[in-house]
């Protein structure tokens, strides 16, 4: 990825295009079908963990018939003898039965583990790389924070159900029909008595399911903007002590996260209701069981051991009735994660670029840049941005764009970059139009160097090397002499091979030379100045500015300055205002005109 990309990556909000979410409705059932659907890799070896837990379950559900056996064989031998023999028989086919039921059950538990993880993985990658196909006014509309909740939170929230729910859920739904089969093949009228007696917990569990869905979806939703919240401010922390701002944000966030409170508190309220109503029907069941098994006993119907068999299958009646309703709870919140990051996967990408065949080879381009009557209104804007813009950028030149803040300077450089596509007019790279060529092919004609410097952690070699190929370290340190950042490198601990991290004291100038460097590394024909010297002091700024002047050499630059001092050598400037270009061109023309250039460049020393 080449350096502009980094425009790309952090791109800059507009003033009044903060995040907008979209209300939508929730479809649980449509959500749980997308999420099998996109498992389709998986379906083979999901479908063998779900016969291993059908397995155990039937497993589980055929050893109280053997309970029972066994009960009635010590019965008869307390009175005629005990038959050792057929004791033992029976232990070792439980042994058997509920050692079986483990092993199926652990090798499930290993297969859905390996599934769920997988799957989390490939989430993630697919986001990953749509994050990189997404337009640019995409992040205009969506804080950082609810985009990384995505993609840890509901990701994590998937994983975390597949692995635990789904095959429990499939277990407990063969558990509780096996046991009702079983139950009556045993005794029908006490099948039915444990049956009614936990009939009701069913009704209580639909009842709730139906109810706590709009919590799960708001808990999820209520996370994505409280973590929004703590990304906007922990990134800005300067920021918001400077304006003392503790009480505003810590308000925000104690607002957002009673959000997040009230969204968990009523959902897991309703779903911990489940639970206590589950054990009171399994005790209820017991008593029932106890009542009608002594009647059918006392009247010869049934032997003892049937009500030593039924309390197991009550047991496993009511289990499973508590295991689907934590299933469904958890099938909940995994409903809510999966229409998040569906929702994201889903949204619109870039124009496709597969027929675009045209190609500039960077070490081929002669340098001439064209904007044709270009016109551009973003998504929610009331006028257009930029509104017929047309100028001509000759090899070699260097062209500053100037004027008051929302003139459009930024925004057309994004135009340039093909970040955003334009509603009408053309832009020129060569004569040929930037609609024929690809926004990769774009880039890499590109150096980017922006107002905030972009380092990643890792050495500063691999910093200024970063995405060139075969880029000697050579080459590297005599980049550094002329930029001007080599004798600074070396007074590190370990030159070159010093890690940078966030926590590093590299100043805002050292941070620019060393971009500055990365983009000399790039070669690219043409050179983005976008505020480059704004974060630096006067005495830096030099530095920084006989730097920039080393990078333009030969190269077709555009730089956008606040500073007009900085652009008074520039080969052409244009002012800009309203989206237009109100006048052109050199320094000495435009203050003999005394027009609003002149005004502008005045009213700065004005104010020193």
């Amino acid at each position: 990825m080449s350096e502009s990309n980094e425009m790309r990556r952090t791109p800059r909000r507009r003033p009044g295009r903060g995040p907008q979410p979209v209300e939508k409705a929730k479809d649980f059932k449509g959500a749980i079908k997308r999420l099998f659907s996109e498992l389709k890799n998986f379906r083979v070896i999901i479908i063998v963990a779900l016969i291993l837990a059908m397995l155990g379950a039937i497993l589980s559900i055929i050893a109280p018939d053997k309970i029972s056996e066994l009960t009635d064989k010590i019965s008869e031998g307390l009175v005629l003898g005990m038959d050792m023999e057929a004791v033992k028989k029976i232990s070792l086919i439980l042994v058997g039965m509920y050692l079986s039921s483990a092993l199926v059950t652990f090798i499930e538990s290993i297969i859905m583990t390996d599934v769920a993880n997988k799957f989390a993985k490939q989430l993630r990658t697919r986001i990953s790389r749509k994050i990189n196909k997404l337009p640019l006014k995409y992040f205009d509309k969506n804080s950082t924070g609810d985009i990384l909740s995505r993609v840890t939170n509901d990701i994590d929230t998937i994983a975390q159900s597949m692995n635990q729910s789904l095959s429990t859920l499939v277990s407990s739904i063969t558990l509780f029909l096996g046991t009702i089969i079983m139950m009556f093949y045993t005794n029908w009228i006490m099948a039915l008595t444990a049956i009614f007696s936990s009939i009701i917990g069913f009704v209580f569990m639909f009842l709730i399911l139906s109810r706590s869905q709009k919590y799960f979806v708001a808990r999820q939703e209520e996370l994505g903007k409280l973590n929004g919240h703590i990304e906007e401010t922990y990134s800005g922390l300067n920021i918001v002590k400077v304006y003392n701002g503790q009480k505003e944000a810590d308000k925000k966030f104690d607002e957002l996260n009673a959000k997040v409170f009230d969204a968990n508190r009523k959902s897991q309220f309703l779903s911990g209701l489940m639970q206590p109503l589950m054990n009171f029907i399994g005790n209820f069941g017991y008593v029932a069981v106890c009542i009608v098994g002594a009647l059918l006993t006392m009247n010869d119907i049934i032997s003892f051991g049937v009500i030593v068999a039924f309390i197991t299958y009550v047991r496993l009646f009511t289990s499973p009735l508590s295991q689907i309703a934590q299933a469904m709870t958890s099938l909940q919140s995994t409903a809510a994660a999966s229409e998040r990051v569906f929702e994201f996967i889903d949204e619109e990408e870039m124009p496709n670029q597969d027929k675009l065949t045209k190609k500039l080879d960077k070490n081929n381009v002669k340098g001439k840049i064209e904007f044709d009557n270009v016109i551009f209104q973003y998504d929610n804007a009331d006028k257009p941005t930029i509104n017929n813009f047309s100028a001509i950028a000759h090899p070699g030149q260097k062209v500053a764009i100037v004027g008051p803040t929302g003139a459009g300077k930024t925004t057309m450089v994004n135009l340039l970059m093909k970040f955003y596509d334009i509603n009408s007019g053309d832009i020129k790279i060569d004569d040929i139009s930037t609609k024929e060529l690809t926004r990769e092919n774009i880039h890499s004609l590109f150096t980017m160097v922006l107002q905030d410097t972009w380092l990643f952690e890792g050495t500063i070699k691999e910093n200024i090397a970063y995405n060139g190929e075969n880029v000697s370290d050579e080459r590297i340190k005599e980049v550094c002499k002329i930029v001007g950042i080599d004798h600074f490198i070396r007074t590190l601990p370990k030159g070159y091979d010093t890690v940078l991290s966030e926590n590093d004291s590299i100043s805002a100038g050292q941070r620019q030379l060393l971009t500055i460097a990365r983009g000399m590394i790039q070669d690219a024909p043409f050179l983005i100045l976008d505020e480059a010297t704004s974060n630096v002091d006067t005495r830096t700024e030099e530095l920084v500015q006989q730097a920039m002047d080393k990078l333009t050499e030969g190269k077709t630059s555009f730089i956008i300055a606040h500073r007009l001092s900085t652009i008074k050598n520039a080969d052409l400037i244009l002012v800009m205002k309203d989206g237009n270009i109100i006048e052109q061109g050199t320094h000495n023309e435009l203050m003999e005109q005394k027009g609003f250039y002149s005004d502008l460049y005045n009213s700065q020393f004005e104010l020193l």
